[in-house]
């Protein structure tokens, strides 16, 4: 994915569509649209080795989220519980909203 805006925002709920952990879902914890990447919660977990530190006072070894291009994960509709591409469309009040390309239900809250 291209750097810019990204088809998902923080809190959305996605699905894995590549890679190791295709077909898991989980909610978007942090988006980076300048990389194109996104980290997913409990998704893509890496090892990481950790010196001690004032957080972590133990050290070793740590699991966390690694980011995941943002072409690899797809919005999942909250309407009609489906992984779909969404539109973008203007309300009469002046808003931008995103919506869901099955069902034409609106997935911004």
């Amino acid at each position: 994915m291209s750097a810019g805006k990204m088809h998902v925002k923080k809190d959305d709920m996605v699905v894995v569509i590549a890679g190791k952990d295709k077909g898991k879902s989980g909610k978007v914890v942090r988006v980076f649209s300048d990389r194109g990447k996104v980290v997913v919660e409990g998704i893509n977990m890496v090892k990481r080795h950790v010196r001690p530190n004032r957080l972590n006072t133990q050290g070793g070894i740590i699991e966390k989220e690694a980011a995941l291009s943002g072409a690899n994960v797809m919005l999942l509709c909250g309407a009609c519980n489906k992984t779909s591409r969404t539109g973008k469309r203007l309300l009469a009040d002046g808003t931008k909203v995103r919506f869901c390309k099955k069902c034409n239900e609106i997935v911004d809250k």
